[in-house]
């Protein structure tokens, strides 16, 4: 083989070995965003300033002045990165969005729903990863007003009613929050089961090891309990 012949097959070999390493770098950056923003990005606060964030917007929301109306400005921009300045635990009923009751427009909020707003294995690690990866300063337990899910689990409790498919395993996790507004015999049972429900989920997230726990107690994380109510649109932080 020829001079130039080994020049440039040493050439190529050398490029091919920087470009694998650096597709091993990227992969060993997953799941980090792909590009950073030039600027600090937006959730770049603190937990109090985020959460002033999501009441002035609620604020806006109740009163029907949302400022949140063109949903595709930024839209190519998000493509490449995202930075929420709060991940919300919300429960999946249809009248519960987010997005809307605070006034934030995509790519602000990182949502993890699922009936009665309950801590469990899939969403814990779906807030992990919002906390760890996205910078996530803030941390909500969202409860709501009239809550099926918790309304059901009232009647299995109180009354054995067995109900069909999963929702029998989905409502054991809610029923020692029942369990326990129930003890204290409130007027509105329902009531006293979605708050109790809320601040036990505030709890586990607060002490849920090995992520959350630790960026608590850092200080570089807040969590906080809220619920919503269907009727006024207002949200209340407990």
């Amino acid at each position: 083989m020829c001079d130039h012949c080994l020049r440039t097959a040493s050439g190529i070999s050398r490029r091919g070995l920087f470009a694998g390493a650096a597709a091993l770098a990227g992969a060993a950056a997953w799941p980090r965003p792909l590009l950073a923003q030039a600027t600090p990005p937006q959730n770049a606060i603190s937990a109090d300033e985020a959460l002033k964030r999501l009441m002035e917007g609620n604020a806006r929301y109740a009163t029907n002045v949302s400022a949140h109306q063109d949903y595709s400005a930024g839209r190519a921009a998000r493509t490449a990165y995202q930075h929420p300045i709060a991940a919300i635990l919300s429960c999946a009923d249809s009248r519960v969005a987010p997005e809307l009751a605070f006034d934030q427009g995509p790519g602000d909020l990182f949502v993890v729903r699922v009936a009665g707003n309950f801590v469990n294995d899939d969403g814990l690690a779906s807030i992990e990863y919002a906390v760890k990866f996205l910078n996530t300063p803030l941390v909500m337990v969202l409860g709501h007003s009239r809550c099926g899910a918790i309304d059901a689990a009232i009647k299995v409790v109180r009354d054995k009613v067995t109900l069909p498919g999963h929702l029998q395993q989905m409502l054991r996790e809610i029923k020692p929050a029942v369990a326990a507004a129930k003890a204290d015999k409130p007027e509105d049972v329902l009531a006293a089961a979605i708050t109790e429900n809320v601040r036990r989920g505030v709890r586990r997230l607060e002490t849920a090891k090995p992520i959350l726990a630790d960026y608590v107690k850092a200080g570089k994380v807040k969590v906080v309990g809220a619920e919503y109510d269907l009727a006024t649109g207002k949200i209340a932080v407990l």
